[in-house]
Order: C-alpha cells, then sequence, then structure tokens
C-alpha cells in the first residue's frame, strides 16, 4: 500500500476504535476517552507520515473539523506537532534521525517540514496570490510546494501539473484536476522521475511554474536530487512564468545539483531580504522579488 493510501487507512480505524470505547461511563469519561484515542491516532500517523490536513482527519474520525483544530491546537501545546494552515506536521522535538536510505546531505522530508515553517507559510501564501488566474500550474516538488497545493486544492477550472505524490494526494481533496506524470517514485520525497515522466511534462505548457529548491547563490539555484532537477528544468522552460520559492535559510547555500541560472526564472519568493552579493546578482538577472513576512501572513 502507497504512502498516502496508508495514511487514510491508518485513520480511518479511529472511529472504530471510538464507538467502542464510550460504551462505558458517563459523559466526561465518554469525552475524555475519545479525544485520548483522537490524540493517539493523530501522533501515530503523524509519526509515520509526517503530515495531516484538518479536513482528512475530520472526514476520518466522523468529527467536526473545529473539534480536530482544539485537538491539534493541544497537541501544539504539549510540543508534539506543529500546526500548518489547514493541518499539521511534526514537530523537530519528535522528529527522528535521518534514515539510511536518505540522499547524503538531503534531510528527510518530515524533518523539512518543520524547519521555518512559518516563513514556508508565508511564501505558500504569497505564491497562492501570485497563481491567481493561471489556468494550468506546474507545482514542483518539496515541503513549500506542499503548502502551496494544500492552498490550491478548491481552485476551480485549474488544471495543476506535478511531480509529487504528497502534492496530488492533497490537491486530490480538493476541486483542481490534478495531472501526474508516469515514472518511478523516488523514496522518502515521493517525487516521481524517469524518462517517461519528463517525456509527459516536456509536451506540456504551463501558464505558471512554481519551483523548489536546497539553495541559492548569485550563480544559480542548486538541489539534492539529479532526478528532480530534470523535472525542475522541464518546469522552468515550459512555463510562461517561473517562481523560485526560497526561504531564507537557503541563502548562499549550495547542493549537489546547479538546476539552473538565475536568469532562467522571473521571480523569487522568499521571506526576508536576500544578502548583497545575492541581491545584486538577482537584480542583474532581472528577477523580481516578493518579500512574504511571516508577521503579515500571520495577520491575515
Amino acid at each position: 500500500m502507497d504512502r498516502p493510501a496508508a495514511a487514510k487507512a491508518a485513520l480511518a480505524g479511529i472511529s472504530i476504535i471510538s464507538k467502542g470505547a464510550v460504551l462505558q461511563g458517563g459523559q466526561g469519561e465518554k469525552t475524555k476517552v475519545l479525544a485520548q484515542v483522537r490524540h493517539a491516532r493523530i501522533l501515530d500517523v503523524l509519526a509515520e507520515f509526517g503530515a495531516l490536513s484538518v479536513s482528512d482527519v475530520a472526514g476520518q474520525l466522523n468529527v467536526s473539523e473545529m473539534t480536530i483544530r482544539r485537538d491539534l491546537a493541544e497537541l501544539e501545546k504539549e510540543g508534539k506537532l506543529a500546526r500548518t494552515h489547514g493541518g499539521a506536521v511534526r514537530s523537530e522535538q519528535a522528529a527522528e534521525p535521518a534514515p539510511a536510505s536518505a540522499l547524503p546531505g538531503e534531510p528527510p522530508f518530515q524533518l523539512r517540514t518543520v524547519k521555518n515553517a512559518l516563513a514556508k507559510q508565508a511564501i505558500a501564501a504569497e505564491a497562492e496570490a501570485l497563481s491567481a488566474g493561471a489556468r494550468t500550474i506546474a507545482l514542483d516538488v518539496g515541503t513549500t510546494a506542499l503548502l502551496l497545493a494544500r492552498r490550491l486544492q478548491d481552485r476551480q477550472h485549474t488544471k495543476i501539473f506535478t511531480s509529487s505524490v504528497r502534492n496530488a494526494f492533497f490537491l486530490g481533496e480538493g476541486l483542481a484536476e490534478v495531472y501526474l506524470p508516469g515514472g518511478r517514485m523516488r523514496g522518502d520525497e515521493m517525487s516521481i522521475s524517469g524518462p517517461s515522466a519528463i517525456a509527459e511534462f516536456e509536451a506540456l505548457w504551463f501558464d505558471i511554474a512554481f519551483i523548489g529548491i536546497s539553495g541559492l547563490t548569485e550563480h544559480g539555484i542548486y538541489d539534492y536530487s539529479f532526478d528532480d532537477a530534470e523535472m525542475k528544468r522541464v518546469f522552468l522552460n515550459r512555463s510562461t512564468q517561473k517562481v523560485v520559492l526560497c526561504d531564507a535559510s537557503k541563502f548562499a547555500c549550495m547542493s549537489l545539483v546547479h538546476v539552473a541560472d538565475l536568469k532562467q526564472f522571473d521571480v523569487l519568493i522568499t521571506d526576508a531580504e536576500p544578502p548583497g552579493d545575492i541581491a545584486r546578482a538577482l537584480a542583474k538577472a532581472e528577477v523580481e522579488i516578493r518579500i512574504a513576512s511571516p508577521a503579515r501572513r500571520m495577520a491575515s
């Protein structure tokens, strides 16, 4: 069973357990037991899959979204998770060491979901606003792209093309038309790559593409994976507007693969002003810089 399907299967068992758990005792005991069961199962699924949406959990447990938001708030106070727009991810305190299967230098996806979470949420909100009016959207892999995917769930009359199984899982719950290429899935990242995937998306043209990266210097943008880098180049080459999503922690960082020069994209969405040398290089390349402030995002 694949991870998204397994996550839903894991959640599906909660309502069954809850029905059996409330047959005895008074109303106060019933509420306490129900909450304990929900919390335990939510943490079990987060430990394995890294992220959950409020709507998905509420639907699977047959409770209101408000109930789940209260559950997540309580668990966040205990340091057991971090809330995001519409859901939650594992907290850094609960994160596990990198598995042996992770690429050298590439942190596991679950750890990256909680790093600079507020900045990434702000960047995703700015990206959502920039995508208004687009009918065809290319959406790359990565933790910021996943937050954007959840914001685009209910975008009507829009086709979204993504190489991320995680993105497709959340988008598939909404109103947009979602397209995944055929190919090989790369383990922890759950990204699709390979000749068939490249060929399918190379035949298309997108109104706007959102690219996730692991590093940005005055020489260009970088990624950890050869396979994912190849798909990023397809998105850059086949889109009218090319947007890079990059929180400030990635400035002046280099990874294994040089994806593209600065001149090959149009917009950088970040959460802070780039340092001087990078800012000058971006200006020379005529890249528009959009600063997505976490403070403004929280106030909106």
